[in-house]
């Protein structure tokens, strides 16, 4: 598209404002690894809440998003419960207390606080790394097909012209604004992202809501009736999914089948099924457990998830009925016309046609910011895998603190090209998705949901089991695609998978020796978790009968209920106050109210006081 010399103004002026900012206080950020990955654990739990939900707002996350909106309606509501999104919840409730207790620098170096040194512990530890470093990967792969599908579409230039192969102008575009956003994110580490995650965040919060009142004021309901099928608007369903675009859309009824999520009922399922599973293991290695530990305590590790609901669900849901709303009304007769449409494509599709000049550049500007967030956070929760986990422990314990940074600089840099060689090769945002979350972290749930509450489980468990599920994730989907025919939903391989690291864990567990009693009763003491921990809490209650055990479990898991419909008013009012359906988002906000009031008295005033967490 041709953009106006303000919005290319607009755009440029931002881009070194922010890159900017990031080198200006990366000084901040690289005295030391503590410094560099966590921020010395001085910062305000309310900026890293801003700045865990900015890296939450991806553009590839956004665009997948108005993707499943636009397809299947309100019924999208659920879908993001494939992460699962509700996970922040059970971080808020207990568990990013119960992780922030254990006072280390990765999810990696929390192996030792749970299984001790030994060969078990060390192999568990291992294997964590391993995950991470997968994880990341595919993360970075994942922020590369995003920002390459958004820009070619958005930005005016190319380059070669070319639609296929690996120098398309698709992932010339993504390597150029990779390489922007690594330069503050790689120079100071976490100072630099988090401030500049704020500061962006600021503008992607007026992006989104700019964009949700331009849907408000250009498009009635009447306008969309006949754009949508019987059904769009109701976000329940029954055994099957019963979306029909027949004669309004032909082409999305194709979309709906390679999704393969005709039968929602087992998909809805399995996603539940999943992310408790998934939600109770803890969070996954990554930027989101990174700002846990970076917290001053665990009171505000908690407040910090609870922060993450607060100010991403409304705004970011705003821009996506926006956006969707948009595309219904003005963009369908183009969707019509091609014989295989782009449905990842539609949000800039629709800014490229529907939003005037001077306010484009911003929206765009905030959308960049969306991408940079997310892949600042990325890269700069990578190399504590490495340079931490590895080659402090293993390879040279007394390195001094600026040889560390560097290296983190250096496997930062390596990350990077490992991560766009991955983005260059994948073909949708959806199958990088759907690998990660339909298999990849499947094989990471067994494992790491045990190691919270069975006293049992030790360190060659957790290795096997991890070992089974990340090769179960490998493995299983390639297989199951060569029996069946065809791609399919990998979320069908999670019981697959699931069941493999369930042996493995048992196998491993089992077949060795308990972890020893020291190691197990300084655990429980630090991180008081609830779960099967007789031997060991009566074990620690005679040497030390003032010890008040953890017995809350009913009392979190009925808060994580109350809050997942909390969080469930969040992400649905902004899309029906865009649709116009006032009663609906009426009750919707009532609904909002109560559950706020009974949270506010049940978790919040029974957290922890600071002075007794610190």
């Amino acid at each position: 598209m041709q953009l106006h010399a303000l919005d290319l103004g607009i755009i440029v002026g931002y881009f070194c404002l922010v890159i900017s900012i990031g080198l200006w206080v990366s000084r901040r950020g690289a005295t030391d690894l503590d410094s560099y990955f966590l921020g010395g654990r001085k910062m305000p739990w309310y900026l890293l809440g801003v700045s865990d939900a900015s890296g939450m707002f991806d553009i590839s996350g956004t665009m997948w998003l108005v993707y499943v909106l636009f397809l299947y309606g309100a019924k999208s509501i659920w879908l993001p419960w494939l992460w699962p999104t509700f996970n922040q919840i059970f971080l808020m409730m207990f568990m990013s207390a119960w992780l922030r207790r254990s006072n280390v620098l990765t999810g990696a170096e929390w192996m030792q606080t749970r299984f001790g040194r030994g060969k078990g512990a060390t192999l568990a530890h291992l294997s964590v790394v391993v995950f991470a470093l997968v994880n990341v990967i595919g993360l970075l792969a994942y922020a590369f097909k995003g920002i390459g599908k958004f820009a070619v579409v958005m930005l005016p230039w190319r380059f070669t012209g070319e639609t296929t192969g690996l120098f398309t102008d698709e992932n010339i575009y993504a390597m150029i604004l990779l390489g922007l956003t690594s330069l503050y994110a790689i120079k100071g580490g976490m100072v630099s992202v988090v401030i500049t995650e704020v500061a962006q965040f600021l503008i992607l919060t007026v992006t989104a809501l700019t964009i949700g009142v331009i849907a408000l004021v250009k498009v009635s309901p009447d306008m969309m009736a006949n754009s949508i099928p019987a059904g769009w608007m109701n976000p329940f369903f029954g055994w099957k999914l019963d979306l029909n675009w027949t004669g309004i859309l032909d082409t999305a009824n194709a979309a709906l089948h390679e999704d393969g999520n005709e039968f929602f009922m087992i998909i809805f399922g399995m996603m539940f099924f999943k992310g408790v599973l998934s939600s109770m293991a803890g969070p996954a290695p990554n930027y989101d457990m990174q700002r846990i530990l970076a917290t001053r305590n665990p009171r505000e590790a908690s407040l910090m998830n609870g922060m993450v609901n607060v100010v991403l669900m409304f705004p970011r849901y705003m821009m996506i009925a926006g956006i969707t709303v948009l595309a219904l009304a003005f963009c369908m007769p183009q969707m019509r016309a091609m014989a295989k449409p782009d449905f990842e494509k539609i949000l800039p599709l629709v800014l490229s046609q529907q939003v005037p000049t001077g306010v484009l550049g911003f929206l765009l500007a905030g959308l960049a910011a969306a991408f940079m967030s997310n892949f600042a956070a990325t890269i700069n929760a990578a190399p504590a895998y490495l340079v931490n986990d590895i080659y402090k422990r293993f390879i040279n314990p007394t390195a001094s603190s600026s040889k560390l940074v560097g290296l983190s600089r250096l496997a930062s840099l390596a990350f990077l090209v490992i991560g766009v060689v991955c983005g260059v090769l994948t073909n949708r945002i959806t199958d990088v998705m759907m690998w990660l979350v339909g298999s990849l972290y499947g094989g990471f749930v067994v494992a790491n949901l045990l190691k919270w509450y069975w006293w049992r489980f030790n360190g060659y468990g957790y290795f096997w089991g991890m070992v089974a599920g990340i090769g179960g994730a490998m493995i299983v989907p390639p297989i199951a695609e060569a029996v069946v025919g065809h791609s399919f939903n990998l979320l069908y391989t999670f019981p697959v998978i699931f069941l493999v690291s369930i042996v493995g864990c048992l196998i491993g567990t089992l077949q060795t020796q308990p972890e020893d009693d020291d190691v197990l009763k300084k655990f429980y003491k630090t991180v008081n978790p609830w779960g099967w921990w007789g031997p060991i809490r009566a074990k620690v209650m005679q040497e030390d009968p003032a010890f008040i055990p953890n017995r809350n479990a009913a009392h979190d898991l009925t808060n994580v209920a109350v809050g997942i419909v909390w969080q469930l008013c969040l992400v649905t009012l902004p899309i029906y106050i865009v649709l116009q359906q006032w009663a609906v988002a009426g009750g919707i906000l009532a609904l909002l109210a109560v559950t706020s009031v009974y949270m506010k008295f049940k978790w919040y005033d029974r957290l922890e006081p600071a002075a007794l967490t610190d």
